[in-house]
């Protein structure tokens, strides 16, 4: 299993400096990892230090709470778009998910999802799956295909123990099983609708589980370690 690529290399870390990201990309070329995740203040100096390479840039839009209003989503995303980000993570409007307000969540995620085909980038949507009921996941699942979304993603990492019921804070099992159970018959652009499981995945054998209960990519701060440890097999290497 080729590990390295279903990595998103990620430092949304508030303090992140330059050296940080010019590091992050330094190791995603390195390993050949799928993408680096940077906030949008960096998309640009990933950008110049990724081109040429197939290492995506990706970034994150109404970050981490998803409680901005669509107008100021859309406006980050074309922003980034133009300073050369190639994947946008946005977080979905969780009280009109939770509401069942359609109109709304259209509103939400079209528009980005229109913005991000037309500069030839994707869309992935981050549902914050811990804070969600089944019948909410699934839910939230279907709108994103209908709405153009080309990923769901399980969270943000962002929520602190407690938020949460049953202090599950990131990505479970449960939760990308489900989802990749309700993205595998969608497709946008002709693609297959993609499952990105993040939030607590730290070691090779947890990411190994997330891709085998469906995950098609890892959103993670420990690819290095994921990508070179040893795991139960005995094997080691990307």
């Amino acid at each position: 299993m080729n590990l390295n690529k279903f990595i998103d290399h990620t430092n949304l870390a508030v303090n992140a400096t330059e050296l940080d990201i010019r590091q992050l990309c330094a190791e995603a070329l390195e390993y050949d990892f799928a993408a680096v995740c940077v906030n949008p203040i960096w998309v640009k100096l990933c950008a110049d230090l990724l081109r040429d390479s197939e290492v995506k840039v990706c970034t994150v839009i109404g970050f981490p709470t998803g409680a901005h209003m669509p107008e100021a989503k859309l406006i980050e995303a074309q922003v980034a778009l133009v300073n050369g980000a190639q994947e946008l993570d946005t977080v979905i409007n969780i009280a009109a998910l939770r509401a069942e307000d359609i109109e709304m969540l259209r509103d939400d995620i079209e528009p980005l999802a229109d913005a991000a085909h037309a500069a030839g980038a994707i869309l992935k949507v981050i549902l914050e799956t811990a804070l969600l009921e089944d019948d909410e996941i699934v839910r939230a699942c279907n709108l994103c295909w209908d709405f153009g979304a080309d990923f769901v993603k399980t969270s943000t990492g962002m929520l602190l123990p407690g938020m949460a019921e049953g202090g599950q804070t990131g990505a479970s099992l449960h939760a990308v099983g489900l989802m990749a159970r309700h993205a595998a018959g969608a497709s946008n652009q002709g693609v297959p609708m993609g499952v990105k499981a993040s939030g607590g995945i730290r070691d090779r054998d947890t990411a190994i589980d997330m891709i085998e209960a469906g995950a098609t990519r890892i959103g993670t701060s420990s690819g290095i370690p994921i990508c070179t440890c040893a795991h139960r097999s005995g094997s080691s290497g990307y």
